[in-house]
């Protein structure tokens, strides 16, 4: 049988980098899955891959920055599959946004996408997983939770904010067989670090080596390095695991 046969699960941010291909393997182990994110058309890019292998998806058009949308993408979740087992949050933004000179709009629009969208979320997840016993949530945690480089402070404090969040759903939602752990990422070639780093002038190529030199374990890592754990955190193997820190991160630290 395969680990996730019956699940349903939804991701915000599942259009590109690491919650694409959790889209993709959470199918491929018998999931159905729920794509929240606003790029439609990468969106059914990743379904037609989904039902081409015999699975079965649904992409929901989500504004991270719109609180109804964040509970919409839940609700949706239910009304089309009947439930939702797991919660994977992984859309987020990563701006340079350093103390000294980190203005208001930056802070809001992070700590808006990165820890609100979040809560509300997890907040509809678990009334919704309630109804059914039980489910499993994952954040999407950073290294820079743990302080952060000197760029990316608004960054770092969203990140510890979940950090916060899922020791607080663990510790206070378990008695209802809901669980939530924390995936902590690290330094990967996405989308949006190759677009912050190319207005510097930085190719991927020029990213790619200066991050080997820096990451003790020698590359930077790719979305597949998360697959194997997500499908774990999903499925019934894990299910007296809750207010775990997982780090997946080669080594970095900050």
């Amino acid at each position: 049988m395969k680990r996730l046969e019956g699940k349903v699960i939804a991701i915000s941010g599942g259009t590109s980098g690491v919650g694409k291909a959790a889209a993709e393997a959470f199918a491929n182990e018998g999931a159905k899955v729920v794509i929240g994110g606003r790029d439609h058309i990468k969106a059914e890019e990743t379904i037609q891959k989904i039902k081409e292998k015999g699975g079965d998806a649904l992409f929901v058009h989500t504004e991270l920055r719109d609180v109804e949308d964040c509970k919409k993408l839940i609700l949706q979740t239910v009304e089309h599959y009947g439930k939702i087992d797991g919660l994977f949050n992984y859309a987020g933004v990563t701006p340079i946004s350093a103390l000294d000179s980190c203005d208001v709009d930056t802070f809001n629009d992070v700590m808006n996408i990165n820890f609100r969208a979040s809560f509300f979320c997890c907040q509809e997840a678990i009334l919704q997983m309630r109804k059914i016993g039980g489910g499993s949530i994952v954040l999407t945690g950073s290294m820079h939770a743990w302080g952060g480089e000197k760029d990316r402070a608004a960054y770092a404090c969203s990140k510890g904010a979940l950090l916060t969040l899922m020791e607080h759903i663990a510790n206070n939602y378990a008695n209802e067989q809901i669980r939530c752990n924390y995936l902590t990422l690290g330094w990967l070639p996405t989308e949006g670090e190759l677009a912050l780093r190319s207005q510097y002038g930085e190719t991927e190529e020029q990213l790619r080596s200066r991050a080997a030199g820096y990451i003790p374990m020698g590359r930077m890592q790719e979305p597949y390095d998360y697959i194997e754990i997500l499908i774990y955190l999903m499925s019934d193997e894990s299910k007296m695991m809750t207010g775990s820190t997982l780090k997946v991160a080669g080594g970095l630290r900050f």
